[in-house]
């Protein structure tokens, strides 16, 4: 999904925001030549604004639903405190080796673990393990996003972070038409009406959803 606001005020706000490194350059070249769908990668912006995320929160695990070829997971990990984990989770091997690519080539690897199954399925493994999940990033399949949050939050400790993305949809979210549209206009009133969460949706790119734990 593109911006929300106009080109010109785009490149402004790009330009006054901390500049992405040649390696996510790169990454970001090649994902726009080579994948499909290459408008699902997290641009330079809303990278920079998870790097910041991440360092302000100080989480120790992170869970990123929707890998695509690793922007967002990059941006994250490299802002993880020491013995901080991520863990992205994706069905795509086509886009996921690309990301796997690039975390090494950004050295990086030792902190990304991509597990390449249904999200829902890792969230149950993760469940069983008793892990606990510090700051989520939903960026994934629509229909998905109401089921994902009912299933990481459990997992989560009061003060977690979960970040979601696309909640604005190109606006279609005040005219929803299709099935995606429906679905995100559900996760948001979920949200809303989730007793457990103070949240905020702020109009970054194609719009974030950003929700912090209070209670269990």
């Amino acid at each position: 999904m593109i911006s929300l606001i106009g080109a010109d005020l785009e490149a402004y706000v790009t330009a006054h925001t901390t500049r992405e490194s040649e390696l996510f350059a790169r990454l970001r070249a090649e994902t726009q030549a080579d994948l499909a769908s290459p408008q699902m990668q997290v641009g330079p912006v809303e990278g920079a604004f998870l790097r910041l995320l991440v360092a302000l929160h100080r989480p120790q695990t992170i869970l990123e639903i929707g890998t695509y070829s690793g922007y967002s997971a990059l941006a994250m990990a490299s802002a993880l405190p020491p013995g901080g984990q991520l863990i992205t989770c994706d069905i795509d091997p086509v886009a996921t080796a690309v990301a796997t690519r690039y975390f090494a080539a950004a050295g990086l690897a030792d902190r990304i673990t991509l597990r390449l199954a249904p999200a829902l399925d890792t969230i149950r493994q993760l469940a069983a393990e008793g892990r606990r999940i510090d700051l989520v990033f939903i960026d994934a399949d629509k229909s998905g996003y109401v089921d994902y949050w009912d299933a990481v939050l459990p997992l989560m400790p009061v003060g977690g972070l979960i970040v979601a993305d696309n909640t604005l949809w190109s606006g279609k979210v005040l005219d929803p038409q299709d099935a995606s549209d429906h679905a995100i206009v559900r996760f948001n009133a979920h949200v809303g009406a989730d007793p457990r969460v103070e949240h905020v949706l702020l109009s970054v790119r194609d719009g974030i959803m950003l929700a912090r734990k209070l209670r269990d």
